[in-house]
């Protein structure tokens, strides 16, 4: 998981917290809020746990949200392991750098944004056809919802 920046046409900033599956590379969740404390990454991750299951680690980088003692606790506590990339090496996280640059394409530098739901609306839809209708060829030319069946 990672996080991108982006700003509403009236100059608000707003974060969104980019949630990939490793494996079959389907989006479980892009949470877009003003600000991202370590407590709603928390409440983001026990949801998507919910909905998905809970993954053996999760992997980030050295961002403040994620060293957090909120977020070291919460990991220790679920017992979920923490894969830190290095400092300067985000090809180590490559798969969501590289979901993140589709996504900012497609759709943060594509649009101008009045207000937050309309990011979450036009993200939700983009989701959709990202999971369910596009091919990708790490995947064998199957859609991620495909390969994860």
């Amino acid at each position: 998981m990672d996080f991108m920046t982006d700003v509403l046409v009236n100059g608000n900033k707003f974060r969104t917290l980019n949630i990939v599956d490793q494996y079959n590379r389907k989006c479980l969740r892009i949470e877009i809020q003003s600000s991202m404390p370590a407590w709603r990454v928390i409440n983001t991750l026990n949801q998507v746990i919910e909905k998905y299951g809970k993954p053996s680690g999760i992997r980030t980088d050295n961002g403040p949200e994620f060293t957090s003692h909120l977020f070291q606790n919460w990991l220790e506590e679920t017992k979920i392991e923490w894969v830190k990339i290095q400092k300067g090496k985000p090809q180590q996280n490559a798969i969501i750098e590289r979901f993140n640059r589709t996504y900012r394409e497609d759709i943060l530098d594509a649009n101008l944004f009045r207000t937050l739901d309309n990011v979450r609306d036009l993200t939700q839809t983009w989701m959709e056809e990202y999971n369910n209708e596009r091919p990708h060829e790490a995947l064998n030319y199957q859609t991620p919802s495909e390969y994860a069946a």
